[in-house]
This record gives structure tokens, sequence and C-alpha cells, in this order.
């Protein structure tokens, strides 16, 4: 439990770069959160989104090749030959992977699983129509036992806790990132409290049902299709979506502006020697994150794209130690 707690650490930074699924065309052939109290509303909404044009390419002034978690997807999909995927774009000429990328969620409990493998079974296939905004919310919602999600972790306040739904922000987070490298329009998204584990900070997305929401618009002229599945061997999600657009290559930036130090919680163990300390918990600083995206269009334009400041609370670090008596 230690290790699963202790995990929600943020990662580091990374580049995405999108390509085109089973050489960019179909065969052709005709076949056929979370509901609780979570993750409240930020304090501070990231700034609005802001676009404008470079002549040479923005250089990250902190940047990492690769997070241990989350990254984007390089290879083909195995979902991406079966017939009823196949079916669905060939419907909507979706004939291009315009985005896709993965997460492992490490030391998952069992209702984290079901409820990320849930969300993201509910999830695949659904089609955004041109101009059409996407919701995340409206698709999947509410994470309720009625709806079919179980108990699963979240967090509330600076705890984390079991609740109903707990688990589908890392469906949240990677649909996120999936739309980005998509170069879709991003109308809502909200970060977590505190960090998490399987993606850097500035790049995740939480969802409260009734509050908080991951919204994409479909700006482009042509269906959009999603898909997702979850492969829990391996405890990886993966998220992707297709369209009739080729993407431009997207990278991520970010820089932390601010670190605020974790504190250290003490408890009491008479199971323990004398000076001797059991972590329960080890915590994560606070930070305060400015992120923003290169995109480099195929006529080799580059833009930044501004995505704001987003804040992560610190998590405190929990220590057991013998109590004095």
């Amino acid at each position: 439990m230690r290790f699963l707690i202790a995990g929600l650490i943020a990662g580091l930074f990374l580049g995405a770069y999108p390509f085109l699924f089973a050489q960019g065309l179909l065969s052709g052939l005709p076949l056929g959160h979370s509901d609780s109290k979570a993750d409240h509303p930020p304090q501070v909404q990231p700034s609005p989104e802001d676009v404008s044009q470079e002549n040479t390419h923005s250089q990250p002034e902190e940047a990492v090749q690769e997070h241990p978690y989350g990254r984007p997807v390089k290879g083909p999909l195995h979902w991406e030959q079966d017939p009823r995927f196949l079916e669905v774009c060939a419907k909507q000429n979706a004939t291009i992977r315009m985005g896709a990328f993965q997460t492992r969620l490490p030391d998952p409990l069992p209702g984290e699983e079901f409820n990320a493998a849930y969300a993201a079974d509910l999830l695949a296939g659904t089609i955004i129509e041109p101009n059409q905004v996407f919701s995340m919310n409206n698709t999947i919602g509410p994470y309720t036992k009625q709806r079919g999600y179980q108990e699963g972790p979240s967090y509330v306040g600076s705890k984390v806790v079991t609740t109903i739904g707990g688990g589908v922000c890392k469906v949240a987070t990677t649909l996120y990132n999936a739309a980005v490298l998509a170069n879709l329009k991003i109308v809502e998204r909200h970060p977590h409290l505190m960090q998490v584990p399987y993606v850097p900070p500035g790049q995740d997305a939480a969802v409260f049902y009734g509050a908080q929401d991951i919204k994409v618009k479909n700006d482009t002229k042509s269906p959009v299709v999603i898909w997702a599945n979850a492969n829990m061997d391996e405890n990886t999600l993966y998220v992707a979506f297709y369209g009739s657009v080729a993407p431009p290559k997207v990278i991520w930036h970010h820089k932390i502006l601010n670190r605020q130090k974790a504190p250290t919680l003490y408890r009491a163990n008479t199971g323990l020697n004398e000076g001797e300390e059991k972590v329960l918990v080890d915590g994560a600083e606070g930070l305060q994150v400015k992120s923003w995206l290169t995109i480099e269009q195929s006529d080799s334009k580059i833009m930044t794209k501004n995505l704001g400041v987003d804040y992560y609370k610190p998590m405190p670090r929990v220590i057991e130690r013998k109590s004095k008596t």
C-alpha cells in the first residue's frame, strides 16, 4: 500500500511524436475521476490558450526524454486490426491515427484497475462530429455504482481515499494527452490537487462529475473516432484519436516556477522499537508548473501554444514511530 500511495509523485518531461497507423490508411474492406469530492475545482484556473507563430523552435527549460509511466504510443495498437474498430473507422473515413497516448498504472488497486478498464470500454467507438464538443462526463459518466463503477482510490484534500469511480481520472489524463497530440482544441481541462505518478506535472486531467470535465472540440472538417482499451496484464491504458487529418509534430514543454516542501507527519506505532521509523507515505512536493507546446506543421512552420500554469499542493510525508510514554 505504501508503494501505491507513494507513487503519487510526478514524473518527468517527455516529447510527443504522432504518426499514421497502418501506414496511414485502412484496408477499405467492408467489415462489417470521480463521483466524489476527490478533485474539487482548483482555486486558480489555468490561463486561456494562446497561440503565436515562431521562426525557430522554442527550447524547453526543463526537459527529460522519457517518463516512466506515461508516453506517446509509437507502434501499432492491438485493436487496429479488430473488425469492429476497422468498420467504425471506415464508415467515418477516419483512416489516420491523429494521436495516441499510453499510461501505466503503478501498483493499482482492484477497483482502480476495473474502473479504468470499464471507462475505456465505454469510451471506445465514440464519434465526435465536426465542430462537436466531446465531454467525458456526459459520455461515460456519472461515475456511480448504478453506472457500473466500483470503489477506487481518489484525492480528498491532501489524502488518498477510496470512493466510487476512483481511477477514472487516469482515463481523463490519457485522453487529454492523446487529444493534445492530435492537435484538437481542448475546451476544458483541470489539474489534480496534487501530483499524480503516471504523467509529468502539467499533463494530468481530473474529472469530478458535475464540477470538472475534460472536453475536446473536433475542429476538423470530418468525424473523429476515439478508441480506448486497458491491458490489465500490463496495467497499461491506451487512448487514441482517428480522423482524416494528418497531425503536426507536437512537443510538450514545462517549467517549474515554484516548489513547496512537503510537510512530515508522525504517527504513533507502539509495535515499533525505540528509534525505529516506518514510512507510510513518501509524500510529494507542491509545484507551480508552466506548460506550453511547440507545434510543427507540415510546411515546417512552428507555433507555440501556451497552456497556462498549474498548481499542485504538497502531499504530506507520513512516518510511524514509537510513541513516547
